[in-house]
């Protein structure tokens, strides 16, 4: 992993949408089936919206009704970085950016092998780098 970024909140405010930083900076969530990735099947790579950092490959994306992007595994071990959310009362694992911190999602252990995982993404945290060629 490239090394940490690091800015203010002044900083990402000028950078980011205000959606984007309610989710990224303020772990926020978008709205189920609102966001541009839910149903995206183009082949590519998500990068971090806030840092460009790679997050996760198409071919890892699965369909999982749930409204937002859904991942069995980050590209790399190190993409991302989990820790305990209490946020609603019951105990969750939210999923942050391993470069620059942001707020993703959660992930939840009822996904599809090979893992067993689902990442649940909210789109405005992710960029679609699409393949060559495509």
């Amino acid at each position: 992993m490239a090394e940490r970024v690091q800015k203010t909140e002044t900083e990402w405010k000028a950078e980011l949408t205000p959606e984007q930083y309610r989710v990224l900076r303020e772990k926020g969530t978008e709205r189920a089936f609102t966001g541009e990735y839910h149903a995206t099947k183009e082949p590519g790579t998500y990068r971090c919206a806030g840092c460009g950092s790679e997050l996760f490959r198409s071919d890892t994306k699965f369909e999982s009704g749930t409204g937002w992007p859904s991942f069995y595994e980050p590209a790399e071990a190190d993409a991302v970085e989990t820790e305990r959310d209490w946020g609603l009362l019951m105990p969750r694992t939210e999923v942050h950016c391993g470069r620059c911190g942001g707020h993703l999602g959660h992930v939840f252990n009822d996904g599809p092998h090979p893992t067993g995982l689902r990442y649940c993404i909210n789109s405005c945290a992710l960029d679609l780098e699409p393949d060559a060629g495509e």
